[in-house]
Formats: C-alpha cells, sequence, structure tokens
C-alpha cells in the first residue's frame, strides 16, 4: 500500500475534522492508504515538554513518518494570516531531511481553516507551501473541475481546502468543504499512484 502522511495542527477541531475527510478522500483510492498525525503545542514555558504520546488522537509526527511516506498533506489554523507555530516548530526542524533530499519529489497538498472568511486562508497555505518548496515537493491544489469553488459561500480555494470555523470556531464543515477535502484526498492519492507507476 502506498501510504499518504496528513499532518496537522488544530487548537478547536476544525483543522483535525478536515483531516479526517482528506484521509476518507485518500482512502476512497484502490492501494493508497493514510497516516494521520499531529503535533504538540508549543508552550510558552522553556522548561516544559509535551508527552511523547498525546493523551488523545493522533499520534506526534517524527521525521521517520515524512521519511516513510509517499506524499503529504499539510493542514494548520491560520494566526494572521500565516500557519500556525506548533506546525512551523516542526517543519523548521526538519533541515536534516532537506540535507538528504528525502522529501524531493513527494507530492504534497496544504489546508487550512480560519475563523473569518477574510481571515487569512489563502496566504495560510501559502505560507505552508513555502517550506514544502524548498523541500523540493510537488505541490497540487483543487482544480475548477471540482465543482464545490465556484458555488461555495464558506471556505475552498484553488490553493487547496479551507474552512470558516466562525468567530468561536465552533461551526461544522459545510458540504462543499467537506467534499473539497475529499477532493483534494483522492487527487493526491490518485497522482501519488500516477507517479510512483510513471504514468
Amino acid at each position: 500500500m502506498t501510504e499518504i502522511l496528513v499532518l496537522y495542527y488544530s487548537r478547536h477541531g476544525a483543522t483535525a475534522a478536515m483531516a479526517r475527510q482528506i484521509v476518507r478522500g485518500i482512502e476512497q483510492v484502490s492501494g493508497a492508504q493514510a497516516r494521520l498525525r499531529t503535533v504538540p503545542a508549543v508552550s510558552t514555558v522553556c522548561e516544559a515538554s509535551e508527552d511523547s504520546i498525546p493523551a488523545e488522537g493522533p499520534p506526534y509526527a517524527t521525521h521517520a513518518d515524512l521519511r516513510e511516506c509517499a506524499a503529504l498533506a499539510l493542514g494548520s489554523p491560520t494566526r494572521f494570516g500565516n500557519m500556525a507555530a506548533p506546525l512551523k516548530y516542526f517543519l523548521d526542524s526538519t533541515s536534516s531531511l532537506w540535507l538528504e533530499g528525502r522529501l524531493i519529489g513527494k507530492p504534497a497538498a496544504v489546508f487550512t481553516s480560519t475563523s473569518s472568511l477574510h481571515g487569512g486562508q489563502e496566504t495560510t497555505l501559502l505560507s505552508m507551501m513555502l517550506p514544502l518548496l524548498h523541500h523540493g515537493m510537488l505541490l497540487l491544489g483543487l482544480p475548477y473541475s471540482e465543482s464545490e469553488l465556484l458555488h461555495t459561500t464558506t471556505g475552498g480555494t484553488p490553493y487547496g481546502p479551507s474552512h470558516l470555523a466562525g468567530a468561536d470556531s465552533d461551526r461544522p464543515l459545510s458540504d462543499s468543504e467537506t467534499a473539497l477535502c475529499r477532493a483534494l484526498g483522492k487527487r493526491l492519492a490518485e497522482t501519488t499512484l500516477r507517479l510512483q507507476a510513471g504514468t
């Protein structure tokens, strides 16, 4: 089976919900399976550290997860138009993988959740793309053949799926947002399998 890493940070659960829908899209494709991982929060207390195993949810990501995956879907909530610090902190630790060229040529895609419709969805997605480009990954977005992009009144961009979580971060994924998350997972899996087959 071709394994695709779905790696995210989520504060209030919206980005985690998106990740689960991307997993469903990946696993619609025969021959592909998803590996779901998250990252711990960053502490403001220098001496504090998270347990190596989270109390609930998926395990924390390691460099081995990136080394072993055939492709990557990367997700974060928006923080002032940028990815959240915990995800950036993890990516900043991947210099050894960059030196080895371990991610070169692997497909990748990004997704995000924001509390407001114009709260920086596109810039957050672009901020997550930058380290992936430095790693030599092949970036995928969503084509406008996904009709939800033309009709959504919540989240959704050609750069990757997005979600409008609301001011209290409690809005569930809309039908369009769910469909776009699944479409991205499916597209990432199909593209990865085609690259592996040389077609």
